[in-house]
């Protein structure tokens, strides 16, 4: 499956989990820009971060304090090529991944640790 594709899905998939969140959740979920890449770009391999990294939360969690020099706000990157990868290129897996991964980050970005994340069955 092509890209455009594969971020068609996604998007259509990070659409529908969102509307299944809570409605408190769902408004807090909307201050964080979800973006669809291929894979990591060179700078987030640069990090130590691997090739076949799903998704990725960078930013400030929710709640941490607004400073001057805040250079990046809030965003989750869904890896769709990796994602694809991932899920054996089955659409039904794909898809499942797409929302377990998403769920995993907006965790993050809520301010969730990695032991809270597994404790929420999103790891």
């Amino acid at each position: 499956m092509k890209a455009q594709e594969l971020e068609r899905v996604a998007a259509q998939v990070v659409e529908r989990t969102l509307g299944q969140l809570p409605q408190e959740i769902r408004e807090v979920a909307g201050r964080v820009a979800v973006h669809f890449e291929p894979a990591p770009s060179a700078d987030v391999l640069a990090e130590g971060f691997e090739p076949d990294l799903l998704g990725l939360f960078s930013g400030d969690p929710l709640g941490a304090p607004d400073t001057p020099e805040q250079a990046v706000p809030p965003q989750i990157h869904l890896y769709v090529a990796n994602l694809w990868d991932y899920a054996g290129e089955d659409l039904g897996e794909f898809r499942e991944e797409v929302r377990l991964t998403f769920l995993h980050e907006l965790g993050h970005f809520l301010g969730w640790d990695e032991d809270d994340v597994a404790a929420r069955g999103l790891d």
